[in-house]
């Protein structure tokens, strides 16, 4: 099939692609701008949903930004020291930035099973999974969005989802704290919560490159999705 949405950027010298099952993964190795993303994503959903494309998992990271999801409260935005992107998925403030593993899911549930609560609950299985593979024990918590890890008698924030569908195809998706400055999640309320902090998989002591976390979430992914 065509290459229907990532033709949109001129990515070839900066990614490389494989297909498997029907799934096309991209690997993006610089960072991409966070409304190109958007671009690509939204084409490669329409791609899919009119049977033009296969579906594509796009792993990369994003210039340091923060984006506020259609439940983002404004008194939230502490100190917009980065750019602050409005966009449609859901969710509230977040930060992305070097060192965060971005991983943009575009499925289609009509092909697969068409119920929201099932995909977001395996998109945090997905994200358990991989963490699992570094010794980490990542968690669910009723009432917060993302997966938390137990530190002691605190609680840390690992990784993020925010998810958009349109005619039943799926776009954003999840972010995972590999080794960012984690100083600049200070600009914001995490969304929306701020009794807990954040982590990363280098502030619990674990050395990895991005190589590593990328094999593991296709890993799990092929677990969870098949």
């Amino acid at each position: 099939m065509a290459d229907y949405g990532f033709g949109k950027l001129n990515l070839d010298a900066a990614r490389k692609s494989s297909v498997q099952d029907g799934v096309e993964w991209v690997t993006s190795r610089e960072p991409v701008a966070y409304p190109d993303a958007v671009a690509v994503m939204e084409a490669r959903a329409a791609a899919i949903a009119a049977g033009q494309a296969n579906e594509s998992v796009w792993l990369l990271e994003h210039p340091p930004i923060y984006t506020a999801g259609t439940s983002a409260q404004d008194a939230d935005l502490l100190d917009a020291r980065f750019p602050v992107y409005r966009t449609g998925r859901g969710g509230q403030f977040t930060y992305h930035g070097p060192g965060q593993r971005i991983g943009y899911v575009m499925l289609d549930l009509k092909q697969r099973r068409p119920d929201v609560r099932a995909y977001v609950h395996d998109l945090e299985d997905w994200l358990i999974g991989a963490l699992d593979q570094f010794g980490v024990k990542g968690e669910r918590r009723d009432g917060r969005v993302g997966i938390w890890v137990q530190r002691g008698l605190k609680e840390d924030k690992i990784a993020a989802l925010g998810v958009r569908i349109k005619r039943w195809v799926t776009f954003h998706g999840v972010s995972l704290n590999v080794d960012p400055d984690l100083s600049h999640f200070s600009g914001i309320v995490p969304c929306g919560v701020s009794q807990h902090g954040v982590t990363s998989l280098a502030d619990l002591g674990i050395k990895t490159t991005m190589d590593d976390v990328d094999a593991a979430l296709r890993r799990s992914f092929e677990k969870v999705f098949g």
